[in-house]
């Protein structure tokens, strides 16, 4: 079954696409949540106003993206956590600890899961961590771990 996609779905497309997916996923799910409509002829003029905005709109964001980008890479990111004597810490640092410090040190609100880390920090000293911004827009985080 062809659809109008009018909202961005994981897997399937992006707002304003018109895609084939299978007539129970369409009956049952994006037709009732209106995150689609059933495509005929006369939509595709409708699809291409709708991708259109959506190229507009994501420019801006990446344009927005890019400015936070060399903000975040400018800032001094420190983390301060408890550690022993050898220079190990109690616990570790985590996403969510390298999200609050970047937001004192730039007030820019980032989300968790935007922050990529191959393991947590559990030792005192300099890492680097890595913050997806926008599709394509990485900005590399250099991160103080510091002892209280």
């Amino acid at each position: 079954m062809k659809v109008l996609l009018r909202n961005d779905i994981r897997g399937v497309g992006r707002r304003g696409d018109i895609v084939e997916v299978k007539k129970g996923f369409a009956r049952n799910f994006l037709l009732p949540n209106g995150d689609a409509l059933e495509a005929n002829d006369i939509m595709e003029i409708q699809a291409a106003s709708m991708r259109k905005a959506r190229d507009v709109r994501d420019a801006q964001s990446r344009e927005a993206a890019e400015v936070q980008r060399t903000l975040i890479e400018q800032a001094s990111v420190s983390i301060s956590a408890r550690a022993g004597a050898n220079g190990r810490l109690f616990g570790s640092v985590t996403e969510a600890d390298v999200v609050n410090a970047i937001r004192t040190a730039t007030n820019i609100s980032l989300d968790r899961h935007q922050i990529s880390m191959t393991e947590h920090i559990k030792e005192l000293g300099s890492a680097t961590v890595s913050a997806t911004l926008f599709d394509g827009v990485v900005a590399s985080v250099t991160v103080q771990v510091v002892a209280k």
